[in-house]
């Protein structure tokens, strides 16, 4: 058997792999001898059944399966020992002249090559790194959400400045039916406010999307709807009124703090705010970490420049899935997925170049703390190791979540490195304020 490869680009090749008699006869042999043996034909007993018969029956099945078993198996040997680093899998090249009744085989496969290319981390425009603070007025909001949220519920004849909303907002055209609840402070503007003002349960009010209301991220909240189907969303939605109702709000006393941490965990409003501070912390270093590696992901992509062997692409695209594509789709399917792709070169080169890795210790400690901070949310604030370590287990026992905590992982790994190596700048604002600059 003989294996060579011939480079047609820096993205693109072509491995041909010869085989002859020599290769394969020793096993086609000794399966159809096996094949004999267990042959049930009428007019033979078993395993006396002529060899040329069996080979009439069998020889060409057998031939070809045992040649396809011999060519993926050295082919899979020499990209591996060749250390070639592909895109896609190798695609067999046709051949039209080829005969399986010749001794001698000849196949070819075309290859997409990983291109090869620098990535510069000293970017000159710095990337903001947001620092979001829970400054006194968001946590003040907070608690008089939270005391609504635990407050005593009535019933109100119709919608006015103090009552809460709760309908369906709908859209035939976009998909969209969403039942929520809101007060008519997030409604902006005289002219929309004006149409909820008055209205009673079972009323339909008939609303544009523009300007509808005061913050823009409350129109994907309230419409359910992607950041990017809500940016410049103009069309017109009904809302359905199902319930008005005036909220008392909740006194600020012992049993509605126990209702919010558990007994004597806290015991006054300055407890309270404090320990709203530490959870918003967390939350909001969070939003933040993932806004600082998504913009550092776009940057990576923008600013990396390598070509890709589109071609070859698209025609394992056609072929790769459960279902053929036609050469149109493949080109649709391709563009979809190049951004993706080329992020996947880069992270993967960034953890080769920066020896980056997820060992299996830190998998584990990192589900350990992921499972102690679940069973912290009921309640759950000592479980023993014994506890931990079979929850644990189990969890990575999952193939699937494994790959996800991985990923979570992974990302956390580069975050961090990102912090160290990119050129950002800390920008401090309060949770209103990130809203309003990242998502409007």
């Amino acid at each position: 058997m003989n294996i060579t490869r011939e480079n047609i680009d820096a993205l693109n090749a072509v491995v041909t792999v010869a085989i002859d008699k020599t290769d394969y006869q020793e096993k086609v042999e000794k399966v159809l001898t096996d094949y004999r043996k267990q042959a049930n034909i009428p007019g033979f007993r078993k395993g006396h059944v002529p060899m040329g018969m069996v080979k009439k029956q069998y020889g060409k099945a057998v031939l070809v399966d045992e040649v396809n078993k011999l060519l993926q198996e050295n082919l899979n040997k020499f990209l591996v020992e060749e250390k070639i680093d592909l895109l896609g899998n190798p695609l067999p090249k046709e051949q039209d002249d080829f005969n399986w009744d010749a001794e001698d085989f000849s196949f070819e496969f075309e290859l997409g090559l990983a291109p090869e290319f620098d990535i510069d981390l000293k970017n000159k425009k710095a990337i903001t790194q947001y620092n979001i603070v829970a400054d006194d007025e968001t946590i003040n909001n907070q608690i008089e959400n939270i005391r609504k949220q635990y407050g005593k519920i009535s019933p109100a004849e119709e919608v006015t400045t103090e009552t809460e909303i709760t309908g369906v907002f709908k859209s035939v055209e976009k998909g969209i039916e969403n039942t929520t609840t809101f007060s008519l402070d997030k409604i902006k503007g005289k002219r929309n406010s004006d149409k909820f003002l008055g209205a009673k349960v079972g009323d339909v009010l008939n609303l544009k999307t523009k300007n509808l209301f005061n913050e823009d991220h409350d129109l994907m909240s309230f419409l359910k709807v992607s950041h990017e189907d809500a940016q410049g969303l103009e069309i017109e939605v009904s809302f359905e009124i199902t319930e008005v109702n005036t909220r008392e709000l909740a006194e600020m006393n012992q049993e509605f703090f126990d209702k919010l941490f558990g007994p004597n965990a806290v015991s006054s409003e300055e407890e309270l705010k404090d320990r709203l501070k530490e959870d918003a912390a967390k939350q909001f270093a969070q939003q933040a970490d993932q806004r600082l590696l998504n913009d550092v992901t776009e940057y990576l992509v923008e600013n990396t420049k390598f070509d890709l062997p589109q071609a070859f692409l698209e025609k394992w695209l056609r072929v790769a899935g459960e279902n053929p594509l036609t050469e149109e789709e493949a080109k649709e399917e391709y563009q979809k997925a190049e951004k993706g792709l080329r992020y996947q070169l880069i992270e993967g080169k960034l953890l080769k170049d920066n020896d980056i890795q997820v060992q299996f210790e830190d998998l584990k400690a990192y589900a350990k703390d992921m499972v102690k901070a679940q069973m912290a949310q009921f309640g759950q604030t000592n479980p023993t190791d014994e506890e931990l370590n079979g929850i644990v287990a189990r969890v990575l026992s999952n193939q699937e979540e494994v790959k996800r905590l991985q990923e979570q992982l992974v990302s956390q790994k580069l975050l961090a490195f990102y912090k160290e190596n990119v050129n950002l700048k800390v920008k401090e604002l309060n949770y209103e304020a990130f809203v309003k600059e990242v998502y409007s």
